[in-house]
């Protein structure tokens, strides 16, 4: 879906699709990086891999990005360091989505975190959550299918609550748990923006629109398990944490009890075995701006 928003940013010269990200300063264990304006995944691929780099060699790496764009999915990055026997963070800003709680003007992205660590027999333990009550990437789907959005997720530009996706694009998102959701998102905009010295606030700019440099920045932390104790035996005691927590008695209805991670691991199993459903606009969108390219779709 979000495919060719970048595109049109690339096309308009907002993101660099040449950048190169620049190690441009830090010491020890903590290192910073210049984004260069380049994509969001490539920039942050590569701070995740220079924080596992250092985690090898102090036993933590920290890398504080600035001049990023949007990377889409935080977990795929933390899941890097789980495979690499490390637990992972990062944290992102986001362009406005959400209102400071008791306002109704956007003053603060989504400001998604993310961690992962390695669970030796099961699928790495991985958390990804926006600081809003939803990612703003679902209301966007919600408009493309043509279905409304669950009360609690947005309110319209009035400042009232709203089933309506498009009124809730045109507001606000609402924050995950109240103020304490507002208040998440506003110290990982402090991670993010302002320690690494990038864009805060309201001078984000997400891949919704094609113009304006992005300024996004990120924190990107690597811990190597061996640091702290033999990796076999970490894994041992994760698999121990999820033993117990799928044991718990389970409320009426409900069949099986999952570990963080574990949905979207199933997931990732099913849907490499069936393929993926894509909704008829996204795939029609994907056939035609192919062919324009010259490339003919599979599908």
């Amino acid at each position: 879906m979000r495919l060719f928003w970048y595109a049109e940013r690339l096309k308009g010269g907002a993101v660099r699709g040449n950048a190169e990200p620049l190690t441009d300063g830090g010491f020890g264990a903590v290192a910073t990086m210049d984004g260069q304006g380049g994509l969001g995944q490539v920039v942050a691929h590569s701070a995740m891999s220079q924080a596992i780099a250092l985690s090898r060699e102090f036993g933590i790496g920290a890398v504080a990005v600035r001049n990023s764009g949007h990377f889409g999915t935080a977990m795929y990055f933390t899941r890097l360091a789980a495979l690499a026997g490390c637990v992972g963070f990062i944290s992102t800003n986001a362009s406005p989505a959400m209102a400071p709680w008791g306002g109704k003007e956007r003053r603060i992205g989504t400001n998604p975190w993310s961690w992962a660590a390695p669970a030796g027999r099961h699928a790495p333990m991985m958390l990804d959550i926006a600081n809003t009550s939803v990612a703003r990437g679902k209301l966007y789907l919600a408009r493309q299918r043509n279905e409304r959005i669950p009360a609690g997720w947005a309110m319209d530009d009035h400042g009232n609550a709203t089933t309506d996706p498009a009124a809730g694009i045109a507001g606000t998102i609402l924050p995950m748990a109240g103020h304490k959701g507002y208040a998440i998102s506003t110290i990982m905009d402090m991670l993010s923006g302002i320690l690494p010295g990038s864009r805060f606030g309201s001078s984000v700019v997400g891949p919704y629109v094609p113009d304006g440099v992005s300024g996004a920045g990120h924190l990107v932390l690597a811990i190597d398990i061996s640091a702290t104790r033999p990796l076999a035996d970490f894994e041992s005691d994760m698999e121990r944490l999820i033993d117990e927590l799928k044991a718990t008695p389970r409320q009426p209805g409900v069949d099986r009890i999952y570990y963080p991670g574990e949905i979207e691991a199933l997931s990732d199993i099913r849907l490499r075995r069936y393929g993926i459903r894509l909704p008829k606009d996204t795939a029609d969108e994907l056939r035609d701006k192919a062919g324009e390219l010259g490339i003919v779709a599979p599908f």
